[in-house]
């Protein structure tokens, strides 16, 4: 088990550990299940492409929530997450193949704050291309 992240420890420019996520359809169709979200786009190449999209693409709540990850796995609680912010600079195409999508996580403390808070700005790429804008996360650390 790794050791606890506290305030202490911390200081701006702190890099939180990379994560890979990879995604592929069979995700999508899961979390279109626990969410309720069976927009035809996340699912039919056909009609995804006949909309102007370059193939299916993820939820955009489920990148989010990936992306997310970065912060909660680093501190050990999602409960110390505090705030969560981003935009959607471009959609996940996810390929029908074997290999899907490979979404990299990164994240980086940019403030810290009182109260042991901290704010950690968040990057997720696909294939080298940003596909979040403006992530950062607030979260109480030990």
């Amino acid at each position: 088990m790794a050791a606890q992240v506290t305030y202490a420890d911390v200081e701006v420019g702190t890099s939180l550990p990379t994560l890979t996520v990879p995604m592929q359809r069979w995700n999508l169709i899961q979390y279109a299940g626990a969410s309720g979200d069976f927009n035809i786009i996340h699912w039919n190449e056909r009609i995804a492409t006949m909309v102007g999209l370059p193939n299916v693409i993820a939820h955009g709540m489920y990148t989010m929530a990936l992306a997310a990850r970065v912060v909660t796995e680093w501190v050990g609680d999602p409960g110390a997450l505090l705030d969560y912010q981003v935009r959607f600079s471009r959609p996940v195409v996810v390929p029908d193949d074997d290999k899907g999508a490979l979404l990299l996580i990164a994240g980086r403390v940019e403030e810290k704050l009182d109260d042991q808070r901290v704010v950690v700005v968040i990057t997720a790429e696909v294939e080298g291309s940003g596909v979040l804008t403006g992530a950062r996360a607030t979260v109480r650390l030990a």
